[in-house]
């Protein structure tokens, strides 16, 4: 998935001259915690978040005290050394840069210009849409070989229980770096049968397998 399926293009923007209280007007009125700056060419020049308007300046979150701080420009407070993307990234790339870089915000820039954006609620969305995890069904964790092959294998068996796959993760063994694990989710409520299904073909099934229960 390229993060222009996923980014909002609808983009509040304003300028390095307005105030902050345009900044806090805006967010209020949109619903929204980041603003890109840009300049007259409309290209990005700084971002603006709410926790930057708190950091930078606390007292505009006082009533009645330093109204003159609701008068400085955006440009005495913005972030300029801003990270972007581009329309064509992958989305799991993103993640990562949010992740290594604690950030909540990320323009995506198409010749320089904003073309969109995407907050670290927009990825959280999607690495839950992409994992089915807001569908009904059931998650069997399997501890296979890193060999070719594996997957089909396993597929093959779902396929005969006639069970939709939603989504599959795989994750490399820390024990050993000769296996990995399947992550598998699976249109099923009731997984017992798929998982008998999975150990007679040979499978280490890892989860679900509680201690007192005989799958």
């Amino acid at each position: 998935m390229i993060v222009e399926e996923i980014m909002k293009t609808d983009v509040v923007t304003l300028y390095p001259t307005d105030t902050i209280a345009d900044a806090i007007r805006v967010m209020e009125t949109n619903n929204i915690r980041h603003i890109p700056i840009i300049n007259t060419d409309k290209k990005l020049v700084g971002l603006v978040t709410i926790s930057r308007l708190k950091e930078a300046t606390p007292s505009t979150f006082r009533t009645n005290e330093n109204p003159d701080d609701l008068k400085k420009p955006l440009e005495l407070i913005m972030e300029k050394n801003v990270i972007t993307g581009h329309p064509l990234d992958f989305v799991e790339e993103i993640a990562a840069v949010f992740y290594e870089h604690k950030i909540s915000a990320i323009p995506i820039l198409l010749d320089q210009k904003v073309a969109g954006i995407i907050t670290e609620t927009d990825i959280l969305r999607t690495m839950v849409e992409l994992t089915g995890a807001h569908q009904p069904g059931s998650q069997i964790e399997i501890r296979v070989p890193n060999i070719s092959g594996v997957l089909s294998d396993i597929a093959g068996i779902i396929r005969k229980r006639k069970a939709n796959i939603l989504s599959v993760l795989v994750y490399p063994d820390k024990q050993d770096d000769q296996f990995k694990v399947l992550v598998i989710r699976v249109q099923l409520m009731n997984p017992i049968g798929l998982i008998q299904d999975l150990k007679e073909a040979g499978h280490e099934v890892i989860w679900p397998n509680l201690p007192g229960i005989s799958l």
